[in-house]
C-alpha cells in the first residue's frame, strides 16, 4: 500500500461569505445544500449555510472550490467526529 504524502499544506480563503477556496484536503465526506463535510490536514472542517455547492474537487491536488451562503466553519479532530458516531450508533441499537 501507498504510504500517505508529506503533509500539504492547508488553507482556507473565504470570500464575501459566497465562495471559499480550500486546500490541504484528503476527503469530502459529505455533503448537501446546507452542510459540507472535509477531512483536512488540520481536522475535521465542516461548513454550513445554504444554498451550498462543490464547485470543484481535485483529490489529486487536495483542493475543494465551494460556493454559496456560507454562515459558518468549525474545525474538530477525527476523533471527535468517531465519538459522535459512536454515540448514534449506541443510541440507535439501545
Amino acid at each position: 500500500m501507498e504510504e500517505r504524502q508529506a503533509a500539504k499544506a492547508h488553507k482556507l480563503v473565504i470570500n464575501n461569505r459566497k465562495t471559499s477556496m480550500v486546500t490541504g484536503v484528503l476527503d469530502v465526506l459529505s455533503f448537501d445544500l446546507n452542510e459540507i463535510l472535509l477531512e483536512t490536514e488540520q481536522g475535521m472542517l465542516m461548513v454550513k449555510g445554504t444554498d451550498l455547492h462543490v464547485n470543484r474537487l481535485s483529490v489529486e491536488k487536495g483542493e475543494v472550490d465551494l460556493s454559496g451562503n456560507i454562515d459558518s466553519v468549525a474545525y474538530s479532530s477525527a476523533s471527535q467526529v468517531n465519538r459522535q458516531n459512536e454515540n448514534l450508533f449506541a443510541k440507535l441499537f439501545k
